[in-house]
């Protein structure tokens, strides 16, 4: 599933296309992906002028100059291609813009999904009212970790995780920032030193940095808008690499499951 450096680096490559632009048509080749389009989609949108590129946790955001939002998911394999030479059989929605600019959201699995909010009340709309901060705002730090996990005894993976807790982590960055922080994976969240929890905020900020500006990572059918990519699993430290040495201390890293998703950890240097 794309997640969040993905996302950001989709935002980033559509935004030169559409931000400014009006939009002069929108092809519905389905009604529904993951579930239905709103029904007034093409009314509300055709014509309207795209203010904005944003992002909200894994949620990529279209601002418009008529108060609407369009939210995009890209659920497990969905990706926009820009200016495509040819239509593809998993092309679903086709955007134009008035400089004959052209984007298609692509989703063989069809479990991602199109909204459209009033941007105006956005923050308070699902999914979106009960979603930590960003983990790379500032109000993501060692201070917020400790107030938010005071008294938790789930562990500190699960807990990153949970998206009422911090907004748009998932299950890759969060194995990788573990390791770059030190921490175990199984550590009760509530039991984690102040000062080790400076050092995970840092590392899940510097983590999913690296990984935007690798273009994110390549997951099943996931690519860039360009086409492109992302070849930030070349460098990742655990995920994926069972069995192979800790950039850390050597060791040899390990997997197991837990909550049906793997978890890849050191051993002897994530205490």
């Amino acid at each position: 599933m794309p997640e969040l450096p993905e996302v950001e680096t989709t935002v980033r490559g559509l935004a030169p296309v559409l931000e400014g632009r009006r939009i002069a048509s929108i092809e519905l080749r389905r009604d529904d992906l993951r579930r239905a389009f709103p029904p007034d989609l093409r009314q509300r949108l055709t014509g309207a002028r795209v203010t904005r590129l944003g992002r909200r946790a894994k949620y990529g955001l279209i601002e418009t100059d008529r108060g609407d939002t369009l939210v995009f998911h890209l659920g497990m394999s969905g990706s926009w291609r820009l200016d495509p030479a040819e239509t593809l059989a998993h092309d679903h929605v086709t955007i134009e813009t008035d400089e004959g600019r052209r984007i298609s959201l692509n989703d063989p699995r069809r479990f991602g999904s199109l909204d459209l909010l009033a941007t105006d009340s956005l923050d308070a709309a699902e999914p979106f009212a009960k979603m930590g901060p960003e983990p790379l705002g500032e109000a993501f730090d060692g201070a917020y970790l400790e107030r938010a996990l005071e008294g938790r005894v789930a562990p500190i993976k699960a807990l990153l995780l949970d998206q009422r807790i911090v907004a748009g982590l998932g299950n890759i960055y969060v194995c990788e920032a573990l390791n770059l922080a030190g921490i175990a994976p199984g550590r009760e969240g509530g039991r984690i030193s102040r000062m080790r929890l400076d050092r995970l905020a840092a590392a899940v900020k510097s983590v999913l940095e690296a990984a935007i500006a690798a273009g994110g990572s390549t997951l099943r059918d996931y690519a860039q808008p360009n086409g492109e990519l992302g070849y930030f699993s070349a460098s990742w430290r655990v995920y994926g690499r069972e069995g192979e040495a800790c950039p850390n201390c050597g060791a040899t890293i390990r997997r197991r499951v837990d909550s049906g998703r793997s978890t890849f950890f050191c051993p002897r240097c994530q205490r």
